[in-house]
């Protein structure tokens, strides 16, 4: 059964007007999705749709998800200034209600998934960008969500932390395959992330193109020196600036 979908969705804004669509999207069980365009295309007003936190000015968005079986990773980690990184990745678990040892036993081990057992106690100013992504990242997975959707989580890191944290993103994935979609402006990573990749046109952003990766999840040793992940990061790249020039030369 299809995870979310949206259909012929659009969404206008008072002032902005319209910032998105129409557009259509399904995520199945499982698959990792990237989608890939220029800012201000509504890359990520697409993904609140498909977290539910907004409901389109047109078209249909179905959700197929109960209560916490969805989790958003934004752009900055958003950890709690105040609390131990153990008891920022708690925060869903208490909001739930769940017990206190429970609570408690859970978020270590999440925070132990993503390689940070050592730091439970440390407050957020005393981790490095990545190390404060991955608690935000323990964090959202600390419900075992079923569709995990990640806004540009690492667009403000280095790029051998960027990489570090995609393959973490893979590892996690591996162990209870949620889907997964992936907000990013970079093509290599979203070549390497995911399974398929969705160009959008500059905004209002509709799809430009759907590119299958044909390659193993996850990704195997070496791969971004593979013709595969070549072929396909020229695919996407020729498709986004198509469409981009496209839309350029309109009006």
């Amino acid at each position: 059964m299809t995870l979310a979908s949206l259909t012929d969705v659009t969404v206008d804004y008072p002032r902005r007007g319209r910032a998105l669509g129409p557009f259509s999207l399904s995520v199945e069980p499982g698959e990792i999705v990237a989608l890939v365009g220029a800012s201000g295309c509504g890359k990520s007003t697409a993904l609140r749709l498909l977290a539910g936190l907004e409901q389109p000015t047109g078209g249909t968005l179905n959700r197929n998800l109960s209560r916490g079986e969805t989790s958003l990773v934004f752009q900055a980690p958003t950890l709690m200034p105040w609390a131990a990184a153990w008891k920022n990745v708690a925060l869903p678990l208490e909001l739930a209600g769940r017990p206190a040892h429970e609570v408690r036993e859970r978020a270590l081990a999440a925070l132990d998934r993503v390689g940070l057992s050592a730091a439970a106690e440390a407050k957020p100013a005393q981790l490095s960008g990545g190390m404060a992504m991955r608690v935000s990242l323990a964090r959202a997975l600390v419900t075992e969500p079923r569709l995990l959707l990640l806004d540009e989580p690492f667009a403000a890191l280095d790029s051998i932390t960027r990489r570090d944290l995609i393959e973490d993103v893979h590892r996690l994935w591996s162990q209870t395959r949620p889907a997964v979609v992936f907000v990013t402006h970079d093509v290599e990573e979203a070549v390497y992330l995911a399974s398929r990749v969705v160009v959008m046109t500059l905004g209002p952003g509709r799809t430009a193109a759907e590119i299958a990766i044909e390659a193993p999840l996850p990704r195997p040793a070496a791969f971004r020196t593979t013709p595969a992940f070549r072929e396909g990061v020229e695919t996407v790249s020729a498709a986004l600036a198509t469409a981009m020039g496209r839309e350029k030369g309109v009006g």
